[in-house]
Order: structure tokens, then sequence, then C-alpha cells
């Protein structure tokens, strides 16, 4: 008898009949034989409604740790109805909040990391032939305060369940059918991928697909969970994700993401001489903010110019701590930019494999497109260029790179983010 993790995002537990599918997919699976863990985010918009409320009781910025505290409250609902629905079809269920399943976090509301699982209710609870259903996205530090995962919480809970439980599969259930060469609502012929590597799909989620979280990716790559993506609305095979994915004939590049939460600063008139980044950076990180692509250009008169990407929501706060160090770096000015985005190319077969770059680069001439900046590894190459063109540049890339389906397929709505 196996041990299947099986987790549902909000979407696919919007509502009562959504709920109720959701509960006869679980029972079918228990009946086929195995043994079944649950995770489930809160239903539908319930996080953003919550949110809302908090905006309209305090000024600013909430609390953090009284925020947790409001947004849990929207897995625990949903854990509930669900243990009802299925306990409804016949089956035994019994649902846990994630402290009583023994999600251990650090101590970080908002967004706590996993730093322990004891899992001794869960199975204690299918030792009894419970359907045992968790609430992802959350979690208790070791002095007992109730903590939140953060964005993508609800698949990393699922993830680091199934490697702590030893399950034989993980499930990730969305309102898409698997995971695909591309946004298919960019790109209407984009196609599904039987299986993807853990890296692939680490940088493709890193890079701004959307399908499944980077630290939940990070936990199977780690602990090698095996992980399939699927549609909790259809029957379809999806896509699995695993240590190494088999080469398509002639594919090198696997996938393209895109990015459209980028701005780009410039420092200009720095002087040259050591230790002037490691000022700036430096600076960044103690306010917690993530720095992505680098460029420096050459030396004149003394002084340089160099560029940085960052997130669009941390621009503002970027600036300010720049300005902040503006007589110790001793800069002339600085400038941004919002409207851009980062498009990149995914793939193993790239390491080996010459002129992808050049290829990239040339069919990015072609339609027009200037490129702003660009970052490499051994398995992606980005380039950030003008956000009013990326419809056009994902299409022509994802055609250059063979990667078109035959046939235009069909894919649901947003994907779940919890």
């Amino acid at each position: 008898m196996s041990l299947i993790v099986m987790k549902f995002g909000g979407s696919s537990v919007g509502d009562a009949e959504r709920m109720k599918r959701v509960a006869k997919r679980i029972v079918d699976r228990k009946r086929e034989g195995h043994r079944c863990v649950v995770v489930v985010s809160a239903m539908g918009d319930t996080t953003d409604d919550l949110i809302d409320l908090s905006k309209q009781l305090y000024d600013g910025a909430p609390p953090a740790r009284e925020m947790d505290m409001l947004l849990t409250t929207g897995e625990q609902v949903s854990v509930a109805l669900l243990s009802m629905a299925i306990q409804n079809m016949g089956e035994p269920a019994v649902s846990y909040t994630g402290w009583q399943s023994g999600m251990i976090t650090e101590d970080l509301h908002g967004k706590a990391r996993i730093t322990d699982i004891q899992p001794h209710r869960i199975h204690t609870a299918l030792e009894k032939d419970n359907v045992v259903i968790v609430a992802g996205f959350q979690g208790m530090t070791e002095d007992g305060e109730i903590t939140t995962l953060g964005r993508g919480g609800s698949d990393t809970t699922a993830v680091a369940l199934a490697a702590a439980i030893h399950a034989d599969l993980c499930e990730i259930y969305t309102d898409v059918d698997g995971i695909y060469t591309t946004d298919p609502r960019v790109v209407k012929n984009a196609r599904k991928l039987k299986e993807i590597s853990y890296d692939e799909m680490l940088e493709l989620a890193n890079l701004g697909a959307a399908v499944l979280h980077p630290r939940a990716v990070e936990y199977a790559k780690n602990y090698n969970v095996a992980l399939v993506v699927r549609s909790s609305f259809t029957q379809n095979e999806g896509t699995y994700v695993k240590e190494e994915a088999e080469m398509e004939q002639g594919i090198v590049v696997r996938g393209i993401a895109y990015d459209k939460n980028i701005a780009r600063i410039s420092i200009l008139g720095v002087p040259d001489k050591p230790g002037q980044l490691a000022k700036v950076f430096t600076s960044l990180a103690a306010e917690q903010i993530d720095v992505d692509i680098i460029v420096q250009s050459g030396v004149l008169n003394g002084l340089a110019d160099f560029s940085f990407s960052v997130s669009l929501s941390d621009r503002d706060k970027a600036l300010q701590t720049i300005e902040g160090i503006r007589g110790e770096v001793g800069f002339r000015e600085v400038t941004s930019e919002g409207d851009l985005v980062k498009i990149s190319i995914v793939g193993a077969g790239m390491v080996s494999t010459p002129g992808v770059a050049a290829k990239m680069f040339d069919e990015l001439s072609k339609i027009g497109v200037s490129i702003n900046m660009v970052s490499t590894s051994e398995i992606k190459i980005s380039c950030v260029i003008d956000g009013k063109q990326l419809a056009e540049a994902v299409q022509a890339l994802h055609t250059a790179y063979g990667l078109d389906a035959q046939e235009q397929v069909f894919v649901g709505g947003p994907q779940d983010r919890r």
C-alpha cells in the first residue's frame, strides 16, 4: 500500500462544489489502495479578503505576529470542511493545523522556513485508516508562536511532509494540468512537458514560472521526493519532476519563463576604488533587498557606472537605501526604470550545446528587441527587455527553439500560489 501526499490549492477548493469534487478525488485515491495525506490552501480569495480586513483596522503595515494569527485561519476553514466532505462519503478523515501536524519553523513571521517536522500524529492517524488533512502555509516555532511560510507555502508544506513521512509520491494539484514549455496564456501553442528535471524546474520557478514555488522544488531535490504536477479538474496525466528528465531529440531549451516584477537601478559616476560595490550591496542586503543581475561599465576618468536589477516592489526601498549612502560612496546620481521584464530560457542541454545564447540574441534582434541586461548560468540565459515586447519575444523564442506544440492547447485560469 503506497503513501501519497496530495496538495490542493485555493482555486481547487474555492467553493462547496469544488470541495466536493476534491473530496471525491481523494476518496477514489484511497479506495484504489493508497494511504493519503492531503495538504490544502485557503479557499479561493479568503487570504486576500483577510488582508483587506486588516487594512481597514490598522494604518500601515499590521503587526506581523497578528497577521500570521489572522491568515492561518483561512487554511483551518479548508481542512475542516474537506474532512467533513470526505467523512460524508463514508471514509474516515481527520484535519490538523500546521502545528498539530508537527510543522516546526524558525522564528520569523510572514515568511518562516521549516526547521523540523515531527509527524507523530500523522502516522498515528494513518494507522487508524484515516485520510489525514493538513493545513498548508503554516507552522509553529519552538516557543509556540504561530507562523506562516510565505508565498508558495502550501507547496512547500506538501513536499516537506512527503520527505518527512517518506511518501512514495507527492502530487501537486492545481488548475493547470502540468508544466508547460511557457505560459499558455502568452503562447497558445505551448507544449505540456511529460517530465522535467529538478534543476530545470528550480530555474524556471526562480525565474517566474508560477506552477511550483522554488522552495518546494528545493525540498524535492534535496530529499529526492517523487513529484508530479497535475490538474484537479481533469484526469489528465501531469508532469513529473525528477532528478534527470529524458532529453527530447533536438530540444536543447526545455522552457521559457518570464518575470514582470523587474526594475533596473543605475548608479552613475562611482569613484573607481576598492570597496565601493561592497558598500552598496551590503547596505541593500541589510534592508533584505535581493539583487539579481549586476552589470558594470568601463571606467572613464576614474569613474564607473553600474546597474543592477531588483524586484519592482523593492525599487523605492532600494533607491532610499542608496541615497542614504551617497556621502559614503560619492556617486554622481542614481536612476531607475520600471517598465521592464526578464525573459529566460532554461534547459539542461544548454551546457553542452554551443550557440544557444547567440541564437537568443539573434532572434530578439530580428523582432527589434533591445537587451538591457544579461545573466547566464549553466542551464539558463536571462535577458531584461522592454515590458511592452514581452509577448512577441516569448513567442519568437518559443518557436525558434522548437518548443511549439503541433496543436493548440487550452489551460484554465490563474495558477494557485499558496
